[in-house]
């Protein structure tokens, strides 16, 4: 039986933020419980309990935090209902503070979740508001002393770097705060400005300027060095981990696992095809509801050996100790060395990845120029 993870998409919002393009909605509160209804049917639909056995579940949004606890519970009772659950399974959920208490908390334990991701991405309220958060700093720390509280022992908290009117002592008074918190796991994106939100269109007018990319690498790596001062591994190029609380969700991703998403514009990956869900939240619902699930279904890529190949040392090289030649053997019964001996080549004379006994990793310039690596194997 092959280990698979499930992603759950919960669509819903309170407010937009103002960078964010993922596929969620502020005004369709009337469509939850009906949207819940049919990814249980969805989830039914394509049960499996021979051939899958799922090792991580990963609840995202959206918010999934801002529907009623009870949802969360069935869905995952849906989930254990039709498929087989490993004993050691990561189950996590995207909480944002100010829609998370004490009572939905229980519920995620007593529902067998056992990560919980807080969405921060800041300790200063200004770039909170700036980013369209509806949260202050002061409902996250109620937010993660809630979820301590409740038992959670596994906890990560998101951070943003690259944010515009963003200064290092912002960069250090977050990362100090949150050190002092000790959760299991920090995530740190640089601000990624996507086409269409109301940051790119504040960008366009100039209302607000981004940081120079110079200054933006120095906010990075003024992170990478702190949080390994205080004791985090850095084992993605934007994930840090306490020994043993790697995401397994998203190294499972990295490593080319496979994947079955459920809701509107879940991704999936079986049999090395890449296909989601339609992104129409209304058009979702219709069709399940008329029994009609294909049409949810919008391929987007069938690999061959060789793109799944390419994918794999793109995917590898987003983590710190890269990719493991041994295991690109055993996968694919090629060596990586010879089989992209142009590609690791030209990225070695650069020096933006460095290749030992049996790895090919990054180099600190590598990290810094991480696209230019990736693009050699799109």
């Amino acid at each position: 039986m092959r280990k698979v993870g499930i992603y759950i998409h919960i669509p819903f919002c309170k407010q937009k933020c103002f960078y964010c393009d993922f596929l969620s909605f502020c005004d369709k509160t009337e469509s939850i419980d009906k949207y819940i209804e049919c990814m249980k049917k969805e989830i039914k639909l394509k049960s499996n309990k021979k051939g899958f056995i799922i090792d991580t579940i990963y609840i995202g949004g959206g918010t999934p935090s801002v529907i009623d606890g009870k949802l969360i519970r069935e869905v995952l009772e849906t989930i254990r209902e039709s498929f087989i659950i490993d004993k050691e399974a990561e189950i996590t959920i995207e909480v944002n503070p100010g829609t998370v208490n004490k009572e939905k908390l229980m519920i995620y334990k007593e529902s067998g979740i056992n990560r919980i991701s807080i969405g921060l991405q800041s300790t200063n309220s200004n770039l909170l508001k700036m980013l369209g958060r509806i949260h202050t700093y002061e409902e996250f720390m109620e937010c993660f002393k809630l979820a301590r509280h409740s038992g959670f022992k596994n906890i990560n908290v998101d951070l943003m770097i690259g944010l515009p009117n963003q200064t290092l002592e912002d960069i250090n008074q977050s990362i100090e705060i949150i050190s002092n918190l000790n959760p299991e796991h920090i995530s740190v994106y640089s601000l990624i400005v996507e086409e269409g939100t109301k940051i790119s269109r504040d960008i366009e007018k100039g209302v607000l300027i981004l940081p120079k990319e110079e200054f933006e690498r120095k906010m990075y790596w003024t992170v990478k060095e702190k949080l390994a001062n205080n004791g985090y591994i850095h084992y993605e190029i934007s994930n840090f981990a306490k020994e043993g609380y790697e995401s397994k969700h998203n190294m499972n991703c990295w490593n080319q696992k496979e994947y079955l998403g459920f809701g509107a514009s879940a991704h999936s990956y079986i049999n090395h095809i890449r296909y989601s869900n339609i992104e129409s939240l209304d058009k979702y619902i219709d069709n399940i509801s008329r029994w009609q699930i294909e049409k949810n279904k919008e391929v987007h890529e069938i690999q061959d050996i060789d793109s799944s190949k390419k994918e794999y040392m793109l995917l590898g090289l987003r983590k710190i100790d890269g990719v493991n030649i041994t295991e690109f053997k055993n996968k694919f019964a090629d060596n990586p060395i010879y089989l992209f001996r142009k590609e690791l080549s030209k990225l070695a004379k650069e020096d933006l990845i460095e290749i030992d006994e049996n790895s090919i990793k990054l180099t600190n310039k590598g990290l810094d120029l991480a696209n230019l690596v990736w693009e050699e194997f799109v």
